[in-house]
């Protein structure tokens, strides 16, 4: 989102800094809204310059949250996410093979999420982020995926291809 001094940018943007003055941890509250107005779902550094000049926020103040906090996106995030749950229970139950699964599918390299300390991979065309999580806290689901915020149990590959598949035929839950 490119801000400008005049522009609906700036507008949504005061509109939402507006919503939650005095409130506790507005500054969350702002951030969340902020990047539910990218098409992309991310924070762009004109944004969060923004939003520190009209909070009197210092800017490293605001990326020390955005960086804290996995829900929030400095890079460009896919249409729709899948989030494929590491912990333990769902590692042991081979969540790390849906993984592989999902970055084969998608023709990232093998090693992708490794390399570079990426969090996420996102498809060129912007369709698909994929991301992990350190546990949903749904061990007794286990392996769990979250594909567009809903939680899918007892996961395999075969359910996770018709999952996709029906994303891309425009059929999701979304």
């Amino acid at each position: 989102m490119k801000v400008t001094q005049k522009g609906t940018d700036k507008i949504k943007l005061d509109a939402v800094i507006a919503k939650y003055t005095g409130k506790p941890g507005r500054l969350l509250g702002i951030l969340e809204d902020a990047q539910k107005l990218n098409p992309y779902k991310y924070l762009t550094r004109q944004t969060l310059e923004y939003i520190a000049g009209q909070t009197k926020t210092p800017l490293s103040r605001i990326y020390n949250i955005v960086t804290f906090y996995a829900f929030f996106n400095l890079q460009p995030q896919g249409e729709h996410s899948i989030i494929v749950c590491r912990g333990t229970a769902c590692h042991t139950r081979r969540s790390k093979n849906l993984l592989d699964y999902l970055i084969s599918w998608f023709g990232f390299k093998e090693d992708a999420l490794a390399s570079d300390e990426k969090s996420s991979l996102t498809t060129q065309d912007n369709k698909f982020t994929i991301k992990t999580v350190a546990c949903f806290g749904q061990c007794a689901l286990a392996p769990v995926v979250e594909v567009d915020g809903n939680i899918y149990s007892h996961m395999t590959q075969e359910k996770l291809r018709k999952i996709i598949k029906n994303i891309a035929h425009g059929k999701s839950k979304k």
